[in-house]
């Protein structure tokens, strides 16, 4: 009778030590919240001061801004961010350089689809697609210069890379309507690189022309040839800015699988400190749960890597009431932070449920 009763005191005392345990792990006061936004000159330093003390006092811990690549901007709006305590990361279009004024001097540079057209000035979906070929010794190059002069920003956290990738093969199912497509398979005019260095380069390595090949998209060595190309200027950049004692991030898709498959960017590979995956479950078709799911995806691809994984999510989409949801979503599926895409879409009632959710942790 004695040792029945004991076992159930042990067994009581195991639930209640790993139910408050659970509760610890999903309020980790280490959990960050980010969120993306544009620096410019539209504004005066004192209203991105206030702006930047409304989003410490609503419980942003980090800003990732982009100044277009300008570094002297860069230094200046990190020195207003850092006087109310944030943390500032530097946000950059890698390898979409949209009206870039270097590379336009070099229509050579821009990745060429499989039908023969160079995005120099024929632009996949929208105007602002111009992408660089990351196999391109002098296009790959430019990006990166861009890269460390970005990290030599005094006070900042890290530089965050934004598309980090190829154009886009698939769109999301829920964008496909606004273009009037179809894609069921992997179409040329969507298909990229094909230029002349990087054919020449893959037929060195491979013995074979993917432009000869009847359905080059079925190729796996053509495929893990162009997501290496991806992981080579990221791990180029991570030894950049760490030179600079600076952190490398950057905001990929949803989780490795489908960022492959999309836009030829296998995450999980690169040497890389911390992910913000975009899981914009609206862009999808997806009800809130599957920014826990998906999140759980990047969280198990990445063990054992050192890589951070913040859960990106897409603010439009969210009423201010779910935004709880959306953080205790991340929290629970082994996120280290939420990121809220943007600044611009986080109304007032946004902010009181995330001081609210950052209070109660």
């Amino acid at each position: 009778m004695r040792i029945s009763i004991l076992l159930k005191v042990v067994v009581l005392m195991v639930v209640l030590v790993s139910g408050v345990e659970s509760r610890a792990q999903q309020s980790d006061p280490d959990f960050k919240y980010w969120t993306w936004m544009h620096y410019g000159h539209d504004k005066k330093d004192k209203e991105y001061l206030k702006l930047f003390k409304k989003l410490k006092d609503s419980g942003i811990d980090a800003v990732l801004i982009n100044t277009d690549g300008n570094t002297k901007d860069l230094q200046h709006v990190t020195d207003l961010a850092r006087k109310e305590k944030l943390e500032v990361h530097a946000w950059i279009m890698a390898m979409n350089r949209p009206g870039d004024k270097v590379a336009q001097q070099h229509p050579d540079w821009y990745t060429v689809s499989r039908d023969g057209k160079s995005c120099f000035d024929t632009r996949p979906y929208v105007d602002y697609y111009q992408w660089l070929c990351p196999t391109r010794e002098a296009s790959r190059n430019h990006v990166l210069s861009l890269v460390e002069g970005l990290a030599t920003v005094e006070g900042l956290s890290s530089v965050h890379l934004d598309y980090i990738r190829f154009c886009d093969i698939f769109l999301p199912i829920g964008l496909l309507p606004k273009y009037n497509l179809e894609q069921n398979t992997e179409l040329p005019e969507f298909d990229f690189c094909y230029c002349d260095v990087c054919i020449a380069t893959f037929e060195k390595m491979h013995h074979k022309n993917p432009l000869e090949m009847e359905h080059p998209e079925l190729d796996i060595e053509w495929r893990q040839f162009r997501l290496n190309q991806i992981k080579a200027v990221v791990d180029d950049a991570y030894e950049i800015v760490h030179k600079h004692n600076k952190d490398l991030t950057a905001a990929v898709f949803p989780y490795p699988e489908m960022a492959g498959r999309m836009v030829r960017q296998r995450w999980d590979k690169w040497n890389i400190d911390e992910v913000l995956p975009m899981i914009y479950h609206n862009f999808y078709n997806e009800e809130l749960d599957w920014v826990g799911w998906a999140t759980q995806q990047g969280v198990n691809d990445l063990e054992n890597t050192g890589t951070k994984l913040n859960t990106g999510v897409y603010v439009p989409s969210i009423e201010p009431a779910k935004i709880a949801e959306a953080i205790q979503l991340a929290k629970e599926n082994g996120a280290k932070g939420i990121a809220f895409f943007d600044v611009n879409a986080l109304t007032d009632e946004h902010l009181k449920v995330i001081k609210s959710s950052k209070t109660d942790r």
